[in-house]
């Protein structure tokens, strides 16, 4: 199978697009690319890649979200393989809206599963998209900065870029 990779630089480094000539299968920071790699060998099995400089429009989109266009990123097709539940999880988290946070919990009762917090939280973490399929939008129950894939200060950041309602405590800081 022939995928294609493009990379662009953003206020929060280096990001990396996979996509087929459909759909898009991955995006992480140029600084996990080896994981993403791995989840890709996961999820897909063998695979080729190809350098391409804007599958599917993917790079023209992410870099109008960075510059304030919230609906930039929707609407882009996705090609997530995961489990029944993990595909639930991303599929619900496309539907948090720009500019909004939900805890753990709070998807987990979205999805009619309200003890499957910590699933919850082991799907967002294997979430292949980064940004796409807004993971960085789920917070603690207390409104605490949680883990992000790709740390705290980008999900800091993405948060405070998104204007995060009701702003979070943690983003009143600088500390990661």
């Amino acid at each position: 199978m022939v995928l294609y990779q493009a990379e662009c630089v953003s206020p929060i480094g280096g990001i990396v697009v996979i996509s087929d000539t459909t759909q898009l299968w991955a995006v992480d920071y140029a600084d996990y690319v080896e994981r993403m790699y791995r989840r890709l060998q996961r999820h897909h099995g063998d695979y080729q890649l190809r350098r391409a400089i804007d599958p599917l429009g993917a790079i023209q989109r992410l870099q109008a979200y960075f510059a304030g266009d919230w609906q930039a990123l929707a609407g882009l097709p996705v090609a997530t393989r995961g489990t029944v539940f993990q595909q639930q999880v991303w599929s619900e988290l496309r539907q948090i809206p720009v500019g909004t946070t939900v805890s753990y919990q709070q998807l987990a009762v979205r999805l009619g599963r309200p003890r499957a917090c910590r699933a919850v939280g082991l799907a967002n973490a294997a979430n292949p998209l980064a940004i796409v399929v807004p993971c960085h939008r789920v917070i603690g129950s207390q409104q605490e900065l949680t883990g992000y894939s790709g740390g705290l200060k980008r999900k800091r950041w993405l948060l405070k870029h998104e204007n995060a309602s009701p702003l979070p405590a943690f983003l009143h800081t600088d500390r990661a």
